[in-house]
C-alpha cells in the first residue's frame, strides 16, 4: 500500500512538471511564430475558399437564368403550336360547314329545278 501512495504522488508531481513545462512551450516564442504562421495560412485558404464559392455561385445564378429561359421558350412554342392546331381545327370545322351549305344548296337548287 505504501507502494501504491508513492506511485501516485510520483506521477502527480510528473503531471504538474510536464503542465508547467507544457506551458511555457506553448507561450515561447518559437510557439507564438507557428501560431502565426498557421493563422495566416487559414487566412489565405479562407479567401482562396471564398473566391472559389463566389465563383460557383455566379456560374450556378447564371445556369438558373439561361435554364428559366430556356424553359419560357420551350412554353412559347408550345402555346403557338397549340394555337395553330386550335386554328386548323376551326378553319376545318368552317370548311365542313360551308361544304355542308353548299350540298344543301345544290339539292335545294336540284329540287327546285325538277
Amino acid at each position: 500500500m505504501v507502494d501504491f501512495k508513492f506511485k501516485k504522488s510520483g506521477l502527480f508531481a510528473a503531471g504538474v512538471l510536464f503542465g508547467t513545462a507544457g506551458i511555457k512551450i506553448l507561450t515561447s516564442k518559437d510557439a507564438k511564430k507557428l501560431y502565426t504562421g498557421c493563422t495566416a495560412a487559414v487566412l489565405r485558404a479562407k479567401d482562396c475558399i471564398m473566391k472559389t464559392a463566389t465563383s460557383l455561385q455566379e456560374n450556378a445564378e447564371d445556369i438558373y437564368a439561361e435554364a428559366k429561359g430556356i424553359n419560357e421558350e420551350r412554353a412559347a412554342a408550345e402555346e403557338a403550336v397549340e394555337d395553330v392546331a386550335e386554328n386548323a381545327e376551326e378553319t376545318a370545322d368552317e370548311d365542313a360547314f360551308k361544304e355542308a351549305a353548299e350540298e344543301t344548296k345544290e339539292a335545294a337548287t336540284e329540287e327546285t329545278a325538277e
